[in-house]
């Protein structure tokens, strides 16, 4: 139990970290949003943070951490009690659980039907909403017509150091 919840741990501490490095260098990171240049393409769609180590031309297999925009559960609970709006473990929980379906659908509509070859790798519902997927990088930007996603970023390991226990 207690080396899960410090996977848990680890986890959103690496998502906050990668958040919290890429939302404020705005130099640096892709944004799908109102205008980006990316290597002398313009996009233009709606806000997603695209993680700037994503080759979006290469055909070759990545791997991503698909960030939801649906909070997880008890991350929603907690902001609907700051902000004073009601909201049970369940419904958000069901808010989780929902936004995966429509996630799995847009997959099955832009990737499936297309026969572009991509594989759901993991769900995270807890930490974080989302997925890790292989998919070519240049068909990232098909992917970014679903309506779920927040951000982008590229499936790689970092390596926390622990708390130093007491002596």
């Amino acid at each position: 139990m207690a080396m899960r919840r410090w996977y848990h741990y680890l986890i959103y501490s690496c998502l906050l970290f990668l958040i919290g490095c890429g939302v404020n260098d705005t130099q640096e990171h892709q944004t799908i949003g109102e205008h980006r240049v990316n290597k002398g393409e313009e996009v233009m769609t709606r806000n997603i943070y695209i993680d700037p180590e994503i080759d979006l031309n290469s055909a070759k297999m990545v791997e991503i951490i698909i960030h939801f925009k649906t909070e997880p559960a008890k991350v929603a609970v907690a902001i609907a009690e700051m902000s004073g709006i009601p909201l049970s473990l369940d419904k958000a929980k069901q808010d989780v659980e929902d936004s995966h379906s429509r996630f799995q659908a847009d997959v099955q509509k832009y990737l499936g039907q297309k026969q572009i070859p991509y594989s759901i790798t993991h769900t995270y519902k807890t930490a974080l909403n989302g997925v890790a997927m292989k998919l070519p990088g240049n068909e990232i930007k098909t992917l970014l017509q679903s309506g779920e996603i927040a951000a982008i970023y590229l499936n790689k390991e970092i390596q926390l150091n622990p708390p130093p226990q007491p002596e």
